[in-house]
């Protein structure tokens, strides 16, 4: 079980720093067209790097999904011990909605997939920019114009803000870091970083569908 556990909280903790990295790119459609098109041009530049690091991710969310899911079964059939732990603590609404956000993240991230990586959806447009790369501008604008996408988007963030939100509390646990006096500290880390988060990724599809900035023009 303690093997399961630490094995969740390390791929949890990939998958954590590969968002941050992530965002930093998607961030990048704020400075118009040609910073995000050029970003991702970039990374087809890299052949068959790009394709190993998303092996790699692949296989590490399918760890994680797949031990998470294992270790919440056992939580689940123990049910004397996750009663009295509920007694010493007041479970929050993250911690107890754990799965059912990993479970809404792993659909986001698999249409997510299909959308943006291969194009595969009907809302995907399909355009080369000036300088002959793929406009992945014009596809993130015209697919997030439509309502339906956004609002399905902005969902998706906000059960990433309560993924993480738990989440840096629960791996900071498993690896014996959280105590009394550090629980504070992990609790502001995970607000402050999932807050960070949903206020980025939120803020495209809301400045889209508001035709603000760069998108208005």
């Amino acid at each position: 079980m303690i093997g399961r556990k630490a094995l969740v909280a390390a791929t949890g903790v990939v998958m954590l720093l590969f968002v941050l990295a992530h965002s930093f790119g998607a961030l990048s459609v704020f400075t118009g067209p040609n910073g995000i098109n050029a970003y991702a041009q970039a990374l087809q530049n890299l052949g068959p790097l790009l394709l190993a690091f998303r092996a790699v991710m692949v296989f590490v969310l399918i760890l994680h999904v797949t031990f998470a899911i294992m270790v919440t079964a056992t939580n689940w059939k123990a049910k004397p011990d996750r009663y009295a732990v509920r007694r010493t603590r007041v479970a929050t609404f993250a911690g107890e909605t754990m799965l059912w956000s990993g479970l809404l993240l792993l659909a986001f991230i698999v249409c997510h997939i299909l959308q943006f990586t291969l194009h595969a959806t009907p809302d995907v447009v399909i355009r080369i920019d000036a300088q002959g790369r793929l406009d992945v501008f014009a596809m993130m604008r015209e697919s997030l114009r439509l309502a339906p996408v956004s609002i399905a988007y902005l969902i998706a963030m906000s059960a990433l803000f309560l993924h993480l939100f738990h989440g840096i509390q629960s791996v900071s646990q498993t690896i014996g870091l959280l105590n009394e006096k550090t629980k504070p500290m992990f609790q502001i880390a995970g607000i402050t970083l999932s807050t960070l988060l949903l206020l980025g990724y939120g803020t495209i599809p809301l400045m889209i569908l508001a035709g603000m900035g760069v998108f208005g023009k």
